[in-house]
């Protein structure tokens, strides 16, 4: 199955780049949305998370709010 990656982020956050280099590295795709450009993308993020902090990673329609490494690797089911 493949998996279906969303990141919620903003150019100025560091959490945020440190999270997509972490799928980078491990070839995880991702579709990412700026926040703090795209309004549509900020009110699915507060909708789906119930806050507004940065980064939220929606993964096969699980959210986890901010960097959660083992999170991230048990959803994906990758070996660490």
């Amino acid at each position: 199955m493949k998996n279906t990656v969303k990141v919620f982020s903003s150019p100025f956050c560091v959490y945020c780049s440190v999270l997509k280099q972490f799928l980078t590295e491990h070839n995880i795709g991702f579709e990412e949305f700026d926040v703090s450009q795209d309004a549509k993308a900020r009110d699915e993020m507060i909708e789906k998370s119930k806050q507004m902090a940065i980064p939220v990673v929606e993964i096969n329609g699980e959210i986890i709010i901010g960097f959660d490494k083992n999170k991230i690797v048990e959803l994906l089911g990758m070996k660490e």
